[in-house]
This record gives structure tokens, C-alpha cells and sequence, in this order.
């Protein structure tokens, strides 16, 4: 079992957003610079997280997205399950036909893995992960990179 691409995405996109959420909405385009996913692939993941009912659209000039609770009633668990991501051990999806049509030896013991491994996800809030020292000093470098492109391009351009 692991967890693909599309979930990390989404926890990394939710966690930014949640981040920089009381600055207002939070633009995919800036969530696309500051963490390198492609707009495209944000587009998609956003569209199943708004019809799962965690962010929320703002239209218009200065418009973006807003989480649709506050951080800390979003658990890790409920992005994961919003982009169809699988938690799932088993070699089987969790049908039982894992060897020639029927159960496994141990499947039972995938199920539980996975089960578990939910469990721990559905434990960690957005606002938790927020809290944790460690997150914020990346965030911090990351705006901070953010700023430098944006002075670098304005260098470039000259004075006007």
C-alpha cells in the first residue's frame, strides 16, 4: 500500500491553502508556484475537493479558494477520501478474491493495516499540522522564495 501521487497532492494543496487562508482566497496559480504541481493537475484535484465539500470557489478579481470549515474540523483522511485516493493494502480491494478468487492468508491482517493507517490520517487535523514548527519554517521559506521571484521579475523589467 501507498499512497499515490494525487493523495499527496491534495493534503500538500489543502495544507497551503490552509495556511494562507487568512490572507484571503488562496489562488491555485500561487499554490501551483509555491509547491511545483502543475495548474492543470490542481484544477482536477480542487474540483473533487469542492464537490466533497471542503473548499469552497470565490470568483472574480482577488478570487481563489477557501476551505469550507475551519482547518482544525479537516482531517488528512477526509482529502485523502475526497480525491478517491485508496487506502487499501489488500491486493484485492477489499473483495476477498486475493488468491485464485477467494481470501488470502493474510487478508485480514491488509484490512486491518489499512484500517489503521486511516485511523491515524483521520487523526490529524489541517490545523494540527499547521501547529507543528516544522511546517510553518517551510511555509516561511517558501513565501519567502515566492518573494524573491517576484522581485527578481521585477528587476528584470526595470524601472518603468
Amino acid at each position: 500500500m501507498r499512497l499515490t501521487t494525487k493523495g499527496r497532492y491534495a493534503v500538500t494543496a489543502m495544507l497551503d491553502l490552509a495556511i494562507h487562508a487568512r490572507q484571503g482566497p488562496v489562488s491555485l496559480n500561487d499554490i501551483s508556484g509555491r509547491q511545483g504541481i502543475s495548474l492543470s493537475y490542481l484544477e482536477q484535484l480542487f474540483a473533487k475537493l469542492r464537490r466533497s465539500g471542503l473548499v469552497s470557489s470565490v470568483r472574480g478579481p482577488g478570487g481563489g479558494y477557501r476551505l469550507s470549515r475551519e482547518d482544525a474540523d479537516i482531517n488528512v483522511a477526509d482529502i485523502v477520501d475526497a480525491v478517491n485516493e485508496s487506502m487499501d493494502a489488500t491486493r484485492c480491494n477489499r473483495k476477498g478474491d486475493c488468491q485464485d478468487g477467494v481470501e488470502c492468508l493474510t487478508h485480514h491482517l491488509w484490512m486491518d493495516l489499512s484500517d489503521q493507517i486511516h485511523d491515524f490520517l483521520t487523526g490529524i487535523s489541517l490545523s494540527q499540522l499547521i501547529g507543528r514548527r516544522e511546517i510553518r519554517d517551510v511555509a516561511d521559506r517558501q513565501d519567502r522564495e515566492t518573494l524573491n521571484r517576484i522581485d527578481a521579475l521585477l528587476a528584470a523589467d526595470g524601472p518603468a
